[in-house]
């Protein structure tokens, strides 16, 4: 069966939030140390502390949002040890993971100067699992007051004479398991509380992010906006994609089988269940949908590496998790109304990250390579779209086997993702662009893809997994006409 696309090219759904673009930063194994923060004296050429290679990386992602500290290290995380001079910062356990020693030698100041280089919005997340009122209030002031208080002049004496712009803050993470073993109803009374603590000094402006569903609980989105809607701007929702039977065996990330595969993906596309139904009890307390739903944390997670520390959630990084992003992207597209921000599980070396490294050395997996090839759709115009798709089935169960989007920029142009979930099968497709105006369009176009399922970079050979040109695209007064091989991410450009 043919795959059919029509594109409404006149006909907008929605802007896309660039903040759907954004990352995860936790201190968990070595995102934080080693991945980013080597400090001052450190043999690997750094700016101020962080690495430049990873600097210089990410920079080309143009990330839009970087949240921080946690994840579970959050509710767990007290801020007043993690700032002024080194040497006198206190030691702590990172209970979570892996038990390390941390020094935290990387705090408010180091993140927000992290987020300066990066050009990018800081999304911090506070302690209400074992932290206290005071302290949020604390926090938020001596990073966004200016005035003549305690708070203010500790920051002036660790260094900092202006407040930072600071919109996003979460109150409380996973508060249902790692952050508490909360009830809901027990959660809405703390975010209430707690958040009104979260002030706006001078003219910054602050959104507030409650801390929201795991995966498939509609019940505590449901109690979380009846009792607390009114005094949130976001709720977050995670979902993560494994690749095995249960969280005990989640299979490994480079070595799995056709039905591996198909079942990482199978994971994947839960997220469009899961964004309609949370918005559609969202929907009922918040009709003119003011509340963004916030997707903090999702991505793939496997077994770690062999051989490496098991709290440090180490793995590696395939076509098979290009595509995941792909597709995610896609849904994410076709909720942009109601989604306003997601971040990936993670930026450096955890779970689904941008880049991997080893000592001096770095590399960029398959998952940074969409990243940077969907970076056209921040900010821009979602289409219309409508797809009809021929089915990848295994065994008796079926998924599309291809996604796409489409969205139109400020210069005009539009861009189109396509994305073929079969490991093996060409697609065929025809694209319509309905109320094209003008010429036939100038086609541009990148793909991503391998020979191989398991087709990753390592650092003996970093860029075997990287986007080439694709050119393979028949263009007609009626509109186009490609094969897209199998399990590739392409994204089309085109301009009159």
């Amino acid at each position: 069966m043919k795959g059919t696309i029509v594109i409404q090219t006149d006909v907008s759904t929605g802007r896309i939030n660039r903040n759907i673009y954004g990352q995860f930063a936790e201190h968990l194994g070595r995102c934080i140390y080693e991945g980013m923060w080597v400090g001052e004296d450190s043999s690997i050429p750094n700016t101020n502390g962080i690495r430049t290679d990873v600097l210089e990386a990410l920079q080309k992602l143009n990330i839009p949002v970087l949240r921080w500290p946690g994840g579970c290290f959050a509710d767990e995380y007290h801020w007043k040890d993690g700032v002024g001079p080194y040497e006198s910062r206190k030691r702590m356990v990172n209970t979570h993971w892996g038990r390390v020693v941390e020094n935290n030698h990387f705090g408010t100041h180091e993140f927000l100067m992290l987020c300066e280089l990066l050009e990018c919005e800081p999304y911090i997340c506070g302690n209400v699992g074992s932290g206290t009122v005071l302290e949020m209030q604390e926090w938020i002031e001596y990073m966004t007051f200016d005035g003549d208080t305690p708070m203010v002049e500790w920051r002036k004496q660790n260094g900092r004479e202006e407040p930072w712009r600071l919109t996003y803050f979460g109150v409380g993470n996973e508060n249902w398991g790692c952050g508490g073993n909360m009830r809901p109803e027990y959660y809405a009374d703390l975010y209430r509380r707690y958040q009104t603590y979260v002030r706006n000094f001078g003219d910054n402006r602050i959104y507030k992010i409650a801390c929201g569903s795991n995966g498939f609980d509609f019940r505590w989105t449901e109690v979380l906006m009846r009792e607390a809607g009114r005094f949130m701007d976001g709720l977050s929702l995670h979902h993560y994609s494994i690749g095995g039977p249960n969280w005990s065996e989640k299979g490994s990330a480079i070595d799995f089988t056709e039905g591996d595969w198909f079942l990482v993906l199978k994971n994947a596309l839960q997220m469009d269940e899961l964004i309609q139904r949370h918005s559609t009890i969202m929907d009922q307390y918040d009709p003119d949908q003011r509340v963004g739903l916030i997707v903090d944390e999702w991505g793939t997670w496997y077994n770690v590496e062999p051989g490496t520390n098991p709290g440090f959630l180490y793995q590696q990084n395939t076509l098979r998790d290009a595509l995941v992003a792909a597709v995610t992207f896609d849904i994410f597209h076709r909720y942009c109304n109601r989604v306003q921000m997601a971040n990936i599980a993670q930026m450096v070396n955890v779970l689904q990250a941008m880049v991997l490294t080893e000592g001096a050395k770095l590399l960029c997996t398959p998952t940074y390579h969409v990243f940077e090839m969907f970076k056209v759709y921040q900010d821009a115009e979602a289409l219309a779209v409508d797809l009809q798709t021929p089915d990848y089935a295994w065994g008796e169960e079926k998924i599309p086997q291809f996604s796409t989007s489409a969205c139109k920029d400020d210069s005009g142009r539009i861009h189109l993702s396509l994305t073929n979930l079969h490991p093996h099968q060409v697609g065929d497709l025809s694209v319509a662009l309905r109320g094209w105006k003008g010429a036939k369009p100038q086609v541009s176009g990148r793909i991503l893809t391998s020979s191989e399922m398991n087709a990753h970079n390592t650092f003996a050979s970093p860029e075997q997994v990287q986007p080439e040109p694709f050119d393979d695209v028949q263009v007609s007064e009626d509109g186009l006409s490609l094969q897209l091989p199998p399990k590739s991410v392409v994204v089309i450009t085109l301009q009159p």
